[in-house]
């Protein structure tokens, strides 16, 4: 995703007098479009394909569990002598 379109964006929330917004892509964003961000007053955050995924997992949201595992520890308290 490449600078004109979060231009766009930010031009679209001053419009709106916002400011602050949220930039969603399934894709990645240009270096471009993270330079120009970080020098405008707006505060965009910007949410690319793996972070997108990433919190999708993290909150369970559009995701099924495919598998679990269950983790052992030694019950120490089971091997003392009495």
């Amino acid at each position: 995703m490449g600078s004109p379109e979060i231009q766009k964006f930010a031009g679209a929330l001053q419009g709106q007098r916002a400011k602050k917004g949220v930039f969603i892509t399934t894709s990645a964003f240009s270096q471009a479009a993270l330079d120009y961000i970080s020098r405008i007053d707006s505060k965009i955050v910007l949410i690319d394909g793996d972070m997108l995924a990433q919190l999708m997992i993290d909150y369970n949201i559009g995701v099924a569990s495919v598998a679990a595992y269950e983790l052992k520890r030694i019950d120490s308290d089971y091997f003392t002598e009495e």
